[in-house]
């Protein structure tokens, strides 16, 4: 079926986002008009004023509208671990585990030369100026689990060797009440040899 002009071309432009396809899209839009003018008044507003305001963090590339983010801004945090993720979403995920005070760094991607994603494109150039400051102690390689986040985590591990500074890969494994029988076999392997001494009671 064809749709006017205005609507084929909000469409096309929430298929822009993950996980969204042309039905998924026709759905949503037809919602917003159909049911919620007012939810797609704001939804236009708050998009517009997000896109305008909110940049990067100039010392971690978390999104942000100060110059630094709230974690960086935050004066209790380890400034000697330095945890490097793939993206935004990463460190919110990270932070909400709770386990971690250090710093963060954010790549807003991974490695792929097939893509046309080198260091430059990750900030790996800021990411040497903080390493080479003296501060880091520890370099976390928090990236995913993929092909290429393997390759990133290889790569920024002989950075950080590079100036002295410690690095460790965050462990891939079982999630908590995985069944072994449903686990691929390559994150059984990843765990088996990630493997720590169980402490006597």
């Amino acid at each position: 079926m064809s749709f006017s002009p205005s609507l084929q071309e909000l469409l096309d432009a929430l298929r822009c986002l993950p996980g969204v396809g042309p039905k998924s899209a026709q759905r949503m839009a037809l919602h917003l008009l159909e049911k919620d003018r007012e939810g797609a008044a704001r939804l236009v507003t708050a998009l517009a004023t997000a896109a305008e305001r909110v940049g990067l963090c100039t010392r971690c590339r978390m999104l942000t509208e100060q110059e630094l983010c709230p974690v960086c801004a935050a004066t209790r945090r380890d400034d000697t671990l330095l945890c490097v993720v793939e993206s935004p979403a990463d460190l919110v995920a990270v932070e909400e585990s709770g386990g971690y005070r250090g710093r963060y760094f954010v790549l807003l991607g991974r490695l792929s030369p097939l893509d046309g994603i080198g260091p430059a494109e990750l900030g790996v150039d800021l990411l040497r100026e903080q390493l080479g400051a003296g501060h880091v102690k520890e370099l976390v390689l928090a990236t995913s689990a993929t092909v290429e986040g393997e390759a990133t985590a290889a790569y920024l591990g002989s950075l950080a060797t590079e100036f002295g500074v410690a690095a460790s890969r965050i462990a891939h494994g079982v999630p908590m009440g995985g069944e072994l029988e449903y686990v691929d076999s390559s994150t059984l392997f990843r765990a088996i040899e990630s493997r720590t001494a169980v402490e006597s009671v």
